[in-house]
């Protein structure tokens, strides 16, 4: 038996997210599925982020064990093949016994991408949240440097979120403008439940001017939900990179294809 790690990219606007469901289309059945297909083994894949309905991911990454030996090019476009075009595979790798997709991670990294104009985008409406009022990135980015760090992120951490704990260390948060596009990139060590897109949220209030840009300490302090702002719709929300042990030789994700990074 071989252990495998797949890099895997999908547009998340046709699934109820990568998690398997009763009768509603997800991620994992494709991908499973078509592993079914090459090894004619019933497989179970790991994921390293269980991205929500609506979410896509350039990034994300797999693993299952197999009894089936196959080159990476049998992998990478046997599986091609069988996957719909939403979802693709864009590298493999053997790795030892003791990787794990989630477990293993050091850090993941997310991108939101904001059309911030005033008439909607036909060919991005499933690819970002489309916000009508200026965003002053300036005042976003002050305010965002509170965030930096660890901290307890329980005003950003949804209803029915199982993690024991809300405290994480978040790395960076960089928001730039690109024409009309607010792209925000976030790393951190790990995420709670919408933690990113109820950040998004808040942030974008400062950046309207409804809140001052200390507002987001207040939150930070204050752990409560209830007083920061909305969470953000899905379909900005891109998982761009999972990093691992260098000893593992798990690929960077090629973030310069996408058009948002």
């Amino acid at each position: 038996m071989q252990k495998l790690a797949l890099g895997i990219e999908y547009d998340g606007s046709l699934y109820c997210g990568w998690q398997r469901q009763r009768d509603v289309p997800s991620v994992q059945v494709h991908v499973e599925n078509a592993i079914k297909k090459i090894t004619a083994e019933s497989i179970t894949v790991f994921c390293a982020g269980r991205t929500d309905s609506g979410v896509h991911a350039l990034g994300q990454v797999i693993h299952f064990t197999t009894y089936s030996w196959r080159s990476k090019s049998a992998w990478t476009l046997g599986m091609n093949r069988y996957l719909p075009e939403s979802i693709c595979v864009r590298w493999v790798r053997l790795v030892t016994e003791e990787f794990h997709a989630c477990f293993s991670a050091t850090s993941r990294r997310y991108c939101y991408v904001i059309y911030n104009g005033c008439l909607r985008s036909a060919l991005l409406l499933k690819k970002s949240w489309h916000y009508k009022k200026y965003l002053d990135i300036n005042k976003m980015c002050n305010a965002a440097q509170y965030l930096l760090g660890e901290n307890d992120f329980s005003a950003f951490r949804a209803t029915g979120c199982q993690s024991h704990s809300a405290r994480r260390e978040l790395y960076h948060l960089r928001i730039t403008r690109k024409g009309q596009c607010v792209v925000i990139d976030i790393k951190a060590n790990s995420f709670i439940y919408h933690m990113v897109r109820n950040i998004v949220g808040s942030l974008v209030e400062v950046g309207c001017g409804e809140r001052r840009e200390t507002w987001i300490l207040e939150l930070l302090r204050h752990c409560n939900r209830s007083l920061a702002g909305v969470t953000a719709p899905a379909s900005g929300l891109y998982l761009l990179e999972v990093e691992y042990p260098l000893h593992f030789s798990i690929p960077s994700a090629c973030i310069d294809r996408l058009w948002c990074s």
